[in-house]
């Protein structure tokens, strides 16, 4: 359940905000973004929480707020959180409808809301208010309550953008004011890139974006096409799924239908809304899909019961198609719908995967295709011509192979968790990899990642596409060092996965 906030009115142009906004910070502050976004929470909290009971009136919750100079108030009974009300529940519950204040405040509350811990990184505090269209989120010690975090503690402009950029997303009312949106996550990725943001926090952030423009997408298929006949979960799969995106991304997507589906009932209603939404992410800058792996397609828009065939017949049969579809489709998260379509079946693939050495042999004879860009005495090699020529390949080349290597551990451990990064972790937790195996893998992963992203910023500020095509003369002589050393941990654990699996395909 989620805060009813409100949002400040539309920035004056395209990635901007003027300089009275929350979240507009100077270029000579941007430096600080850093400690903005991997301190802890507890460090932004700023005063003690301020409570009330839910009987208390609404008109002392009023004069609360107004006494104590705060937009929201967090409702607790015997020490536990209620719920939440901030100045827009007075404003458009109480005041607009005329309501009563001697009421109890609980009854415009939002109850139960979102909360993080205080320890947690202040990105993910970002990433909640970004994803789900709040500006309040109360912030917990364990089962205390420690205090609120609200969109302006996070004060630097390339922060909070994020958050007031899928605001202004959730009031787009047409697909044109959807891709004008959209023309700003470019400056969102080069304005974490300035702030030395990582990785890992910078395709949660830019991902969450993404999550968005689908939703809002969704509601305006809905709104012109009527609600859903059906149960339905739209569903990310790839690099959206995994929370691993740049700005330059296409789209990888499906849509699992509850098991009443009848074609001749349902099959238009959904053949429409799904189009409508994959070419509307198209026009907002997701190109479609080359393998045609979306939503819009028939095959990808089944009921869970063909879903299930689906995985039961790629992991039984791990022919040369159903492994390519493996690194596609094994890479899931609900985005919109009924998430329990999905997650029941993730949890079904997940022990059907668990230990199953004759699949896994075959996963890891494709994850295989991939490789570093090393030559004979561990020198990088460049790609010798085409597009690219003279460079190296940062995602096929040196991404892609932690991502498949990921993948592997994680579907031998039985987890379903689709990040990179939490995978690694997850699978050493489960004895699959070496708990160092896993470090060394995140950190070159992160150490790739950075610099794809800082590459991609570069790119756009000079008005070109980004690409994932790297030269070397990029690099001083300690990050070339830096570099070779990542792509020897991938190749060293490419090996002995391969090692591991050797016999598992005869």
């Amino acid at each position: 359940m989620t805060s009813s906030d409100t949002f400040p009115p539309s920035h004056p142009a395209p990635g901007q905000l003027p300089e009275d906004s929350p979240g507009y910070a100077p270029a000579e502050t941007q430096g600080t973004s850093l400690n903005l976004l991997s301190a802890p929470i507890r460090s932004l909290l700023k005063r003690e929480a301020i409570t009330l009971s839910p009987t208390a009136t609404i008109r002392a919750a009023a004069e609360l707020m107004r006494d104590r100079r705060v937009s929201s108030v967090l409702l607790v009974e015997q020490n536990h959180l209620f719920g939440l009300i901030t100045d827009r529940d007075l404003r458009n519950r109480v005041v607009a409808q005329g309501l009563d204040s001697g009421r109890p405040v609980a009854d415009i509350a939002t109850l139960a809301p979102l909360t993080l811990q205080a320890n947690s990184p202040a990105f993910e505090a970002l990433l909640m208010m970004a994803r789900h269209n709040i500006h309040h989120v109360p912030v917990m010690d364990g089962q205390r309550i420690a205090g609120m975090i609200t969109a302006t503690d996070l004060t630097e402009q390339h922060s909070t953008s994020a958050v007031y950029l899928a605001g202004d997303i959730y009031k787009q009312t047409t697909l044109e004011g959807l891709v004008q949106i959209s023309s700003r996550i470019k400056l969102l990725q080069q304005n974490l890139a300035a702030a030395q943001a990582s990785a890992y926090s910078t395709g949660h952030i830019v991902t969450a974006i993404t999550d968005a423009l689908t939703t809002r997408l969704i509601h305006l298929a809905e709104a012109r096409l009527g609600p859903a006949p059906i149960d339905y979960v739209w569903v990310a799969a790839g690099s959206q799924a995994r929370s691993e995106q740049t700005a330059k991304s296409d789209q990888d997507n499906c849509l699992v239908l509850d098991d009443s589906f009848e074609e001749a009932l349902h099959g238009e209603y959904f053949k429409a809304f799904s189009k409508w939404v994959c070419d509307g992410l198209a026009a907002c800058g997701y190109i479609h899909c080359p393998g045609a792996m979306m939503a819009m397609t028939d095959t990808w828009r089944q009921p869970r019961k063909v879903w299930a065939h689906y995985f039961q017949t790629w992991v039984d049969q791990p022919k040369p198609k159903a492994l390519m579809l493996t690194c596609v489709f094994f890479d899931l998260r609900a985005i919109y719908g009924k998430a329990e379509l999905i997650n029941s079946l993730r949890e079904e693939v997940a022990q059907r995967t668990k230990g199953n050495s004759l699949f896994l042999a075959h996963m890891v004879s494709n994850a295989l295709k991939h490789r570093p860009p090393l030559g004979l005495f561990g020198r990088i090699t460049l790609i010798k011509e085409g597009e690219g020529a003279r460079a190296i390949d940062l995602k096929h080349s040196g991404i892609v192979p932690i991502v498949d290597l990921a993948r592997v551990y994680a579907l031998a451990a039985g987890v379903t968790v689709a990040n990179t990064h939490d995978r690694l972790e997850v699978s050493a937790q489960a004895g699959e990899v070496s708990a160092q195996s896993a470090r060394d893998l995140r950190d070159a992963l992160e150490f790739l990642g950075r610099l794809r992203i800082a590459h991609q910023s570069r790119q756009m500020a000079q008005g070109k596409a980004p690409d994932n095509f790297f030269a070397l003369d990029e690099l001083s002589n300690f990050e070339r060092s830096h570099l070779k050393d990542a792509f020897e941990v991938v190749q060293t654990l490419q090996e002995v996965l391969q090692q591991r699996y050797s016999g598992g395909r005869f």
